[in-house]
């Protein structure tokens, strides 16, 4: 008989992080295919930021890419195209439709938010990550309006007023601060980066057959 397993999971991320989209279809995919042999998780999302000075104006894609990596135009439509496939791929249902005059956009007020719910509604901070990123990859829209994000929260069940209430607030901006330290002082430069029972590192975009097969061995050994 299985011995029941719940692992804690800690998913290390921005709301801006393209491969954060693959990385969390193919833990979630993982984790449903686990789920017979008695593997559970209990995912809390951590915040990191790819870019802590983004001014709240946020920039043009294309030109944040060739500024930041060094990309022509070419190349970063080749990428987001590739990408692109690759959420579909992991997270059915899920749309990216960025172009050239997508942005990327400052995620500090965001990852409070999404503090806010892990706290107030831990079962909701899944659905409020995925609201971020919709409104994000597929709506494009701007991450560093009020509006914008209290409309992500109440989708996503969340008490709307209560959101807007921590977004005027300077709520959680120390403790998301001492958390993004914390994640850099533990290694973390990169994200997706998925911690597991505190100890075990799963880095980068993965398939899902890559996360069943380190958290089967992981539930195994602990």
């Amino acid at each position: 008989m299985t011995t029941p397993k719940t692992l804690k999971i800690d998913f290390v991320s921005d709301v801006v992080c393209p491969w954060c989209v693959v990385g969390l279809g193919g833990l979630e995919t993982a984790l449903d295919a686990l789920k017979a042999e008695g593997v559970t998780a209990d995912v809390t999302f951590r915040p990191f930021e790819l870019n802590p000075q983004m001014a709240p104006e946020g920039e043009n894609i294309v030109e944040h890419i060739g500024r930041k990596y060094g990309s022509t135009p070419e190349q970063s439509a080749a990428n987001r195209a590739m990408i692109t496939e690759r959420a579909g791929e992991a997270m059915p249902g899920f749309e990216m439709r960025m172009t050239d005059q997508s942005r990327i956009w400052n995620t500090f007020d965001a990852h409070r938010l999404l503090h806010w719910a892990g706290e107030a509604a831990p079962d909701k901070q899944a659905a409020l990550k995925k609201a971020l990123f919709q409104i994000h990859f597929t709506e494009g829209r701007n991450l560093t309006d009020a509006g914008e994000l209290t409309a992500a929260a109440e989708a996503a069940g969340l008490d709307r007023a209560e959101a807007a209430e921590v977004l005027a607030s300077d709520r959680y901006v120390e403790a998301v601060r001492s958390e993004e330290q914390l994640w850099r002082s533990r290694g973390v430069n990169a994200v997706p980066a998925v911690v597991v029972d505190g100890k075990y590192l799963i880095s980068g975009g993965q398939p899902a057959a890559v996360f069943e097969d380190a958290l089967r061995r992981i539930a195994a050994e602990s």
